[in-house]
């Protein structure tokens, strides 16, 4: 794990400054657990280079240059970030932010650009193509799974971890309590409401279907099923949602490469501000804190509306 490659692969901690085990357990806590998944991997693939800790800023420069080819900007920064934290959770000087290692990282950027790859949004035609016609026990499960994703605009690590606790039905839908998210890691929690729909293929109705047809009373609401049928105890992990959401958009001729995870978030907020929802009340459905966290998609989607060109040809 993350704590346990600090201590396997690092010198002791020479320094006089205490460094209770409660402190450095704390400072763990404080990230998020996709954070440190994230960065165990971007530790390891460091030390399996054949980097250390501690590191000299010289030996960063070349990791950073010898993987600038392949690897995007973004994950470079977070592989600094990860470097740089794994330093200073032992006390030690990060060489991340000297001058040559800052330096370097800003000449790939230069170099290569930092765009960002964007996967496209599932929008309310693409989700509807994705789930007609799932029955079996696995497809209505992936069928309530994309359908409160959409709904919700939950990140796949939101929906991995909701429980039958988590769900109160009502007579206008469903209300999901989210008790912990990735912009609320101290857990106040927040409600997400998920109304009935008139149309065949409704969220709040293909999670009653999954509940009863699965038999799930309580524990993990999306869990795995094995080869042979039976609902495991276990939940899903947040890569099985993006497999699922390729899997079903392939087999609904969509193209899956372009799809992943958080295209059901980013179809919410899309096809919201497509329909003309206010921005404050999409902002209430995903737990964006501010109008600016929404405009990337909203922009994206309204690029051939009012178009220059459609008032002058």
């Amino acid at each position: 794990m993350y704590n346990k490659l600090m201590i396997v692969e690092t010198a002791p901690v020479t320094s006089n400054k205490p460094n209770p085990k409660n402190v450095h357990e704390y400072l763990l806590a404080a990230l998020a657990n996709n954070t440190k998944t994230a960065y165990q991997g971007d530790i390891a693939h460091f030390l399996q280079w054949g980097g250390h800790i501690p590191a000299s800023p010289e030996c960063v420069a070349s990791y950073l240059a010898m993987h600038a080819s392949h690897l995007s900007i973004a994950t470079l920064s977070r592989r600094m970030v990860a470097i740089g934290r794994a330093h200073k959770l032992q006390q030690y000087v990060s060489p991340t932010t000297s001058e040559l290692v800052k330096a370097t990282l800003q000449g790939i950027r230069r170099t290569n650009g930092s765009a960002q790859r964007q996967v496209l949004p599932i929008l309310k035609q693409d989700i509807q193509a994705m789930v007609i016609g799932l029955r079996d026990i696995k497809g209505l499960r992936d069928k309530a799974l994309l359908l409160t994703g959409f709904a919700g605009a939950f990140r796949r690590s939101e929906l991995v971890t909701l429980k039958v606790e988590d769900i109160r039905f009502v007579k206008e839908g469903v209300i999901i309590r989210l008790r912990r998210s990735k912009t609320d890691q101290i857990g106040q929690g927040r409600d997400i409401a998920i109304p009935y729909l008139k149309k065949r293929l409704c969220p709040v109705k293909a999670i009653k279907q999954w509940l009863l047809k699965s038999g799930i009373k309580s524990g993990y609401l999306f869990r795995r099923i094995s080869r042979y049928g039976d609902v495991m105890n276990s939940g899903l992990t947040a890569q099985s949602v993006a497999l699922i959401v390729k899997a079903r958009a392939l087999a609904a001729g969509l193209n899956a490469a372009q799809l992943s995870g958080h295209s059901l978030r980013a179809g919410l907020v899309t096809s919201a501000a497509n329909a003309g929802a206010s921005t404050w009340k999409i902002r209430q459905q995903t737990g964006h804190k501010s109008d600016a966290m929404l405009q990337r998609y909203i922009r994206d989607s309204q690029l051939f509306i009012n178009n220059p060109i459609s008032k002058i040809w």
